[in-house]
């Protein structure tokens, strides 16, 4: 029977991490101001596109690291380890926290760092969160329990096809899962999720978050990728009553870079147009 696949598993082995470097102390949004709204629906930018008001680093080591590096760059958050090569990571989370909503985030990486979109999310790192493991045996679009169980609903892993120069020039997939071993109320076809992948160019990751337990839904460029049943998902990892003793019913948002040695030396993550809309 095929087994569930977990996260690149060299990288759940604790890495080196270099001695930390200066934390980065970022602004924050003070509570008297408002995110800038974008639509009579109630959609805020959460993101102004210049600065990081708004967001902090992890304020203590977790298991990722210090915290990584976070900047702005032509109007997108971007995100490495710091210093490059020395497994040094961490998160990069939203002042406020969020409970039942949807939102959009666009990410163009590079190929080969395994990193993750949060979801109710702690200082500490803990969180749903849908996996953005874009490497070789990787997956993205699925959601993944950081620091809440390690249990995952990944249906297939995605692998790539890469030049001399090591830049990426198609995708494949690999280890289809079964339902019964997957667990995900909907997943699409692994053929459905490479048709709607931009290699390459910006894609944009959409995410609802709805309940007690909740039931996150993504989407990739307008494909619907996966639905999770957090009151009825089955997993040998999965608690619904310690995910939500950890997490609370609400958190941050927060974007990763991860620790350890699988990060290649000098990739980056990159995000930008971050909207949210709460669902009350």
């Amino acid at each position: 029977m095929i087994q569930r696949t977990g996260r690149r598993t060299f990288l759940r082995t604790a890495a080196s991490i270099a001695a930390a470097p200066t934390i980065l102390i970022l602004p924050r949004l003070r509570g008297d101001e408002e995110p800038r709204r974008t639509g009579s629906d109630g959609t805020i930018e959460l993101f102004d596109g210049k600065t990081l008001n708004g967001w902090h680093k992890n304020p203590q080591k977790i298991g990722h690291g210090t915290g990584g590096r976070w900047y702005v760059e032509d109007g997108a958050i971007v995100g490495e380890q710091d210093p490059p090569g020395s497994g040094n990571g961490g998160i990069l989370l939203s002042d406020r926290k969020f409970a039942d909503f949807e939102v959009s985030i666009d990410m163009n990486h590079d190929w080969g760092p395994c990193s993750g979109f949060f979801l109710r999310g702690n200082d500490k790192g803990q969180c749903f969160q849908v996996m953005v493991d874009y490497h070789d045996g990787g997956n993205v679009g699925h959601i993944y329990g950081e620091g809440t169980g390690s249990f995952n609903c990944r249906a297939f892993d995605i692998n790539g096809k890469v030049d001399e120069d090591g830049k990426l020039e198609k995708l494949t997939y690999a280890n289809v899962l079964k339902p019964e071993v997957h667990g995900c109320k909907y997943t699409c076809k692994p053929e459905d999720f490479i048709k709607a992948w931009r290699i390459g160019k910006w894609n944009t990751l959409k995410v609802r978050c709805v309940g007690k337990y909740p039931v996150i839904t993504t989407w990739i460029n307008g494909t619907k990728i996966c639905e999770l049943d957090g009151n009825t998902f089955k997993d040998s990892r999965y608690d619904k009553e310690k995910v939500l003793k950890t997490l609370g019913r609400a958190g941050s948002i927060a974007v990763q870079v991860h620790g350890g040695n699988g990060w290649p030396k000098g990739a980056k993550v990159r995000w930008k147009n971050i909207k949210f809309k709460d669902l009350k």
